[in-house]
């Protein structure tokens, strides 16, 4: 108090009575806020910006009386109306001028909105040097010492009557202290700036450690980590398009450091997007601002470079992922210069991570690596092969062949499939398809032999390997460095494309869809690559496999063990294993027949079978066994025509003096024998199966090219007319023959 009454001095000539009872009022018992220590500081901090006013004393005056009235739990608005009375009814009394009294009482009213953030001091609408020095004064509490400024807080919040509601106000209160001037004198600001924003800053961790409110501040978190991980996910996409090419065939003077330099500048982007953030500052949008302007810049320039595509040219992976990879630039520059926009709007200081902020950091690195593997991955993909994928030919409705006779004429010739025959042909519900080198693919009406349409790949230049499969609706192509490719069959579209990985695999069968990994696993997978089940019999394994509508038998062979070998039943759809049985050797040459697994038992060393033995698929049960003749010594081939299994093999020695081929046809229902022919050609021919039973085989004349037929009816030889080329193979399709000529396919009457 002592310290307090010399600070009055002459202030008011007379008025020591006054000082007495101002004095009284701040250290009045009842009084547990704005107490005789904070109108010290006050006062204190005064002493060194008076100069800068044009009327020290009253702006001294307002100070003494700004916090005179002060009721608990009382509003700053309301103590300084309440104390701006008081001066204007004690002042009257000690002679001050009442212009004086005038300007002390609205000075002191102005000091009830310091919570609001004053106006730019560099350019004010209006200079008011009392009042800025009296509010820097009054301001000054919060530059105080720490322990000090502590201390006035918590008398604060002590002295209110909610005190959930004043540290929601207080809250709030320092937020906009915080995001805007503290000071409105430059002196005030050099002198106790620091300190005061040190101080709030420790405050608004306090309060918010105490509020419940564990979301807080999420937005700013979430923005800051989606520009830190977007930025590293860009410097990965890039990083894999240095490793890809930007065109196929690769150009000689494709040059490789613009993703290499991208990947650079992405990674260095995420430190300086995390740190540009965290500021409100004009430099922090600047740099974000320009990283926006590098991805866009650069996004411009890679669809201007993007290749045309071709017959010849394709577009490479590069392409994509460097769009990938820029606009994932993009968004971190967006994220950071959107974060330093709304620390600009809201605050620049957030506190102390607290759940929703830590669940924004952990959220931000898991969503990009999901749109990395979910979107940027497939789109890429999708991309590349969209692009260098063309369907061309007529749209014509698909014509239905009639069976081939053999009468030595021939239904129809394509038109020139260069590098392919009819050997590779295979059917569909649609017509022939026919695979043809540069990643080509042709549907040929089965009727007519006319182009019905043709898919090519500009990204493959070699021959797809084609399957048919869904029951003839689709073609299943494999095409070099692109994987597995459904195409639909009667118009050519693609369907669906198979992973990457899909590459590793091999098909065992295509009715349903089997494929098996050389890792020793088995795979019922759907026609568009989807995988319905996996099979693991063990290591050192060896797995192929058949199977009928509903059953996969699988054979196992244990490659680096002692263990015998396998048969295995597992349900179509489900994979479910349904048997599994021991064998003393492998089965060989397994063929499905009328709804049986027909499969051959070796015989030692030699190729030619014991037996053939037809196993019942859902139980694992033996329907018969048909021994094969012990004179029988060549290939024994195995082929189903309807009910029938059509067993061709050579009655004797497999000599060169050996010319007599048997043709034998098995009721698969009763394993009995239907009928059996005797034809006097060679059993080193190769021969093709049709539907109806009929073996054809090609050979060389007197005359030329001829086509021996084998059936229940016997044997007979056409001639067949010239162009066809007698050392290629023959191919049923259903009932029709195809042969080859000169890069043709030949379709036989």
């Amino acid at each position: 108090m002592v310290e307090l009454r010399a600070r009055w001095g002459d202030l008011v000539p007379g008025a020591a009575r006054l000082a007495d009872e101002l004095i009284a009022r701040y250290v009045e018992r009842n009084r547990r806020a704005y107490r005789d220590h904070y109108l010290d500081i006050v006062l204190t901090a005064l002493d060194s910006l008076i100069q800068l006013s044009t009327d020290p004393t009253s702006v001294r005056l307002a100070a003494w009386f700004h916090r005179a009235v002060h009721e608990p739990g009382g509003t700053p608005v309301d103590d300084a109306e309440a104390s701006a009375q008081l001066a204007e009814r004690l002042l009257p009394q000690y002679a001050v001028p009442p212009i004086r009294i005038a300007e002390v009482a609205r000075l002191i009213r102005l000091t009830g909105r310091l919570a609001a953030p004053p106006p730019d001091s560099y350019a004010p609408p209006r200079r008011d040097a009392n009042g800025d020095v009296l509010l820097d004064a009054v301001n000054a509490i919060l530059g105080s010492d720490p322990s000090r400024y502590v201390v006035h807080t918590a008398e604060v919040r002590r002295d209110a009557t909610d005190r959930r509601a004043a540290l929601e106000q207080r809250y709030d209160e320092v937020r906009e202290l915080l995001d805007g001037h503290l000071y409105r004198t430059q002196l005030a600001r050099q002198r106790l700036g620091p300190i005061a924003r040190l101080n709030l800053e420790t405050e608004l961790a306090g309060l918010d450690s105490e509020l419940p409110a564990p979301w807080r501040g999420w937005q700013q978190a979430a923005l800051s980590a989606t520009a830190t991980f977007t930025a590293i996910a860009s410097a990965v996409a890039a990083v894999a398009a240095s490793g890809a090419s930007w065109q196929i065939p690769t150009a000689q003077d494709e040059a490789g450091w613009p993703p290499v330099a991208l990947a650079i500048v992405a990674f260095f982007s995420a430190p300086v997007l995390f740190r540009c953030a965290r500021r409100a500052s004009q430099t922090a949008r600047l740099i974000a601002g320009g990283v926006v302007a590098v991805a866009v810049t650069g996004l411009l320039i890679a669809w201007a470079q993007t290749p045309r595509t071709s017959a010849v040219v394709g577009v490479g992976l590069r392409v994509p992922l460097m769009i990938s990879a820029l606009l994932l630039l993009l968004v971190a520059g967006t994220a950071g210069l959107t974060a330093t926009l709304l620390r600009t709007r809201t605050a620049r200081y957030l506190p102390t991570r607290n759940l929703g902020q830590q669940l924004a950091w952990l959220a931000a690195p898991v969503a990009v690596a999901l749109v990395l593997l979910l979107i940027v991955q497939p789109l890429s993909r999708n991309y590349v092969l969209s692009s260098n994928e063309r369907v061309d030919g007529p749209a014509r409705e698909a014509g239905k062949s009639s069976p081939s006779v053999l009468d030595g004429n021939v239904a129809w010739v394509s038109k020139s499939v260069a590098g392919s025959g009819a050997e590779e042909a295979i059917g569909t519900r649609y017509g022939i398809a026919i695979p043809r080198p540069s990643g080509v693919v042709e549907m040929l009406d089965a009727a007519t032999g006319v182009l019905r349409w043709r898919y090519s790949r500009s990204d493959s230049d070699e021959k797809p390997v084609i399957t048919a499969t869904g029951n003839g609706e689709y073609v299943l192509a494999q095409f070099a460095d692109v994987g597995y490719l459904l195409l639909d069959a009667n118009t050519g579209r693609r369907k669906a494309a198979w992973p990457g990985r899909s590459r590793d695999h091999f098909i065992q069968q295509a009715q349903p869809l089997l494929t098996g990994e050389r890792s020793g696993k088995l795979h019922g997978v759907d026609p568009d690559g989807h995988e319905r089940w996996t099979y693991e019999p063990g290591g050192c394994t060896d797995v192929g496999a058949i199977s009928t509508a509903e059953t996969v038998v699988a054979f196992i062979s244990h490659t680096c063990t002692d263990e015998p070998d396998q048969m295995a039943a597992l349900d179509a759809q489900s994979g479910k294993k349904l048997w599994t049985k021991t064998s003393s050797d492998t089965y060989r040459r397994p063929v499905v027949v009328a709804g049986l697994v027909v499969v051959a038992e070796p015989g030692g060393d030699s190729d030619v079978p014991v037996a053939l033995t037809a196993i019942e698929p859902s139980t694992g049960d033996i329907r018969w066994r048909w021994p094969v003749p012990k004179a029988w010594a060549c290939r024994t081939l195995l082929n189903a025509a309807g009910k029938y299994l059509i067993v061709v093999d050579c009655p004797g020695p497999s000599t060169l003096e050996n010319r007599k081929t048997v043709v034998t046809a098995i009721d698969a229902n009763t394993g009995q024998t239907a009928w059996q022919t005797l034809a006097p050609i060679s059993p080193r021919m190769k021969v093709t199966v049709t539907a109806d039973g009929r073996v054809v085989s090609l050979g060389q004349g007197s005359t030329g090219c001829v086509a021996t037929v084998i059936n229940r009816a016997g044997f007979r030889q056409v001639a067949l007319p010239t162009g066809i080329v007698c050392g290629r193979d023959p191919r049923a399709i259903g009932n029709l023959v195809l042969t080859s000529g000169s890069d043709t396919v030949i379709a036989l009457r």
